[in-house]
């Protein structure tokens, strides 16, 4: 099995959408663009990940979002050694489809209090749904590791809670712990790093807003 040295996380950029959040009214969520910042954040970011790479070919999984794709045209890599794939399973979390921008700050607030883990968007997907498609992902992934042609990278470009969900998954964080971390921010990457002993770890941990609530040992 050709498990590759370094998993790479990579949150896209600042779209319009972080920015003002009135524009979900007008344009869906997979539609928005990067803003100009966001834009330069990518090109940043892809300047780093290039002096990573070196002459290494990655493998790269994109989010079938427009400021996903726009975030990995930033990065400027070497196409000649990237296969790239768009891969739905790596999609922001469902909020529903147009969206009302008092409706949405009413719901963020409704997920806060209830836990962004089980807190299902009317209309969309809770955390915990999108933990189980970013487990189908990962048993694919998995199975591309059996190539022995297969790269020494892997490039992830997505969204900030599918980052936490899927590093949950990895490394079978709780729902506790999960539940205390905040998502990186825009263009922020986090790399799984294959260690001597076969193991990957993560070369940083996510910011850490409250302590761990568990309701059990697993916490």
């Amino acid at each position: 099995m050709a498990r590759p040295r370094r998993i790479v996380l990579v949150r896209h950029g600042e779209s319009e959408g972080n920015a003002d959040d009135s524009v979900y009214e007008r344009l869906p969520d997979h539609a928005l663009p990067l803003t100009e910042t966001g834009s330069r954040q990518a090109g940043e970011t892809g300047a780093r990940l290039r002096e990573l790479f070196g002459d290494e070919g990655v493998s790269v999984y994109v989010s079938p979002y427009r400021r996903t794709h726009e975030t990995f045209r930033f990065f400027g890599l070497d196409p000649t050694r990237v296969r790239i794939r768009e891969e739905p399973r790596l999609r922001e979390q469902d909020w529903g489809n147009w969206q009302d921008r008092d409706d949405v700050r009413l719901q963020r607030a409704l997920r806060d209090a209830y836990g962004h883990f089980f807190y299902r968007f009317a209309q969309g997907e809770s955390g915990a749904d999108v933990y189980d498609r970013v487990g189908a992902f990962l048993e694919s992934l998995h199975r591309s590791f059996e190539d022995p042609d297969h790269p020494e990278n892997v490039l992830l470009i997505t969204h900030g809670l599918t980052m936490r969900l899927f590093c949950m998954r990895w490394f079978h964080w709780s729902v506790a712990e999960f539940e205390s971390l905040s998502n990186p921010g825009n263009a922020e990457t986090r790399t799984l790093v294959l260690g001597a002993n076969g193991r990957y770890t993560l070369d940083q941990p996510f910011r850490r807003w409250r302590a761990p609530e568990s309701y059990g040992f697993t916490g």
